[in-house]
């Protein structure tokens, strides 16, 4: 599992724009299965998404993202293998 942390390197004004097409892309990389979850993060400084993909394939879809290709944000890529869940979530374990 990957867990990807993306936090904005603008203000808001600058993110806002590119939102519409980060979400379309978001729709698209759950399409293809590259994405099991994602959200913002709170306070609205980034997002973070949770995938399951193999890492390259998570990094070429990351590097289409608008955000990324707008140098609006960095992103942080941590692998983890999760072993135990709370019910219902263990889609989540390795």
């Amino acid at each position: 599992m990957f867990i990807v942390s993306l936090t904005y390197k603008v203000p808001l004004e600058r993110i806002e724009p590119h939102v519409e097409g980060h979400m379309a892309w978001l729709h698209d990389a759950y399409a293809q299965g590259l994405l099991t979850a994602s959200g913002r993060k709170v306070p609205r400084t980034g997002g973070v998404l949770l995938s399951h993909a193999e890492r390259p394939a998570l990094e070429a879809c990351l590097d289409a993202d608008p955000f990324k290709a707008h140098d609006l944000a960095d992103y942080e890529i941590v692998e983890c293998a999760i072993t135990l869940t709370a019910p219902g979530f263990e889609a989540l374990k390795d």
